[in-house]
């Protein structure tokens, strides 16, 4: 799912709501949780999930082509565990 597609699905179940002020609310969530994580910050919703980072340390890798070393910069990276409410009623129909 897309954004404008989540954006589209909230519209057509709440008609009262103006879709602006559900884009805006929409951008407000996504915006709270990078700042969060940008922060070092986690960021739980309890029955969905925990979005934490990774520190990936600098290393040297290997060009998959050529076999020449090439060095990996240290980078963090966003990381996203289920929650359990959401992890069963994903296995609910298994």
């Amino acid at each position: 799912m897309t954004r404008s597609e989540l954006i589209n699905l909230l519209a057509d179940e709440r008609p009262g709501l103006y879709r602006n002020d559900i884009e805006d609310a929409v951008s407000v969530i996504f915006d709270q949780i990078s700042s969060s994580l940008a922060s070092g910050n986690r960021v739980e919703i309890r029955g969905f999930g925990i979005f934490t980072t990774k520190k990936h340390l600098a290393h040297t890798g290997r060009n998959p082509r050529t076999g020449a070393a090439v060095d990996v910069p240290e980078k963090v990276l966003p990381v996203y565990k289920t929650g359990k409410l959401l992890r069963d009623k994903l296995n609910a129909s298994a």
